[in-house]
């Protein structure tokens, strides 16, 4: 984990990332799965996520389609037009798997909210993760805007992002803003923009010590 000098009493905004810091990662399992319904035999399961990542990027900026994207990927003769039950079930699971979260880091953020810090999320998102991530109950309680990647035609770390972030918080002093993502890159960009960060690598505890906490947030 990687820092950059903070004092969370004196903060004026949160800029987080979801996916890798509230958000978990997709498992095994799921990734089976969402690649059985693309039509990948089992043994090419890890063919399949390189391949996944190597539209994604379009896909999350929204220069890509549901359909476009799905297109691409499709294996064993399968096709999924627009409307399809396919495509839609496509879209369904591989949302799904992106709107899992961390109750630990919920709790953090919780009692950063209680103190009044707006949070901003600022995510690399298709549209359809970033509508299913403003319709959870998380998101409308403890989020103040948001900035989806697939809106704004940019993904981190573009500096766009970022201005949009500082943005949507109401323009607080970049040297007050904390900005938290799981990605050095990201954090390196933010960084340049003059805003304190934190690289988060799984620890929760460090989330509660760069944050200011109405209440003493336990973590197991």
């Amino acid at each position: 984990m990687t820092t950059s000098p903070t004092a969370a009493h004196d903060l004026e905004a949160l800029l987080l990332d979801y996916n890798g810091v509230a958000g978990t990662q997709p498992t095994d399992e799921e990734w089976e799965n969402l690649a059985t319904l693309a039509g990948w035999p089992a043994g090419q399961h890890h063919a399949f996520q390189q391949a996944f990542w190597n539209r994604r990027e379009a896909y999350d900026a929204g220069a890509m389609t549901t359909h476009a994207f799905w297109h691409g990927l499709l294996r064993g003769g399968r096709s999924a037009p627009p409307g399809s039950k396919l495509l839609t079930a496509l879209r369904q699971t591989d949302t799904a798997m992106w709107t899992n979260t961390d109750p630990n880091v919920l709790a953090v953020l919780h009692a950063a909210h209680a103190t009044g810090l707006p949070i901003i999320l600022v995510s690399n998102a298709p549209h359809p993760v970033a509508d299913a991530l403003e319709d959870t109950a998380w998101c409308r309680t403890l989020v103040t805007r948001t900035v989806f990647s697939a809106r704004l035609g940019a993904n981190k770390p573009h500096r766009r992002m970022y201005e949009a972030g500082l943005a949507a918080a109401g323009w607080p002093r970049p040297d007050k803003t904390i900005f938290i993502d799981d990605r050095a890159d990201n954090c390196r960009a933010a960084s340049g923009l003059g805003m304190r960060t934190l690289h988060y690598t799984g620890d929760p505890s460090a989330l509660a010590r760069h944050l200011p906490q109405a209440t003493p947030t336990t973590i197991p």
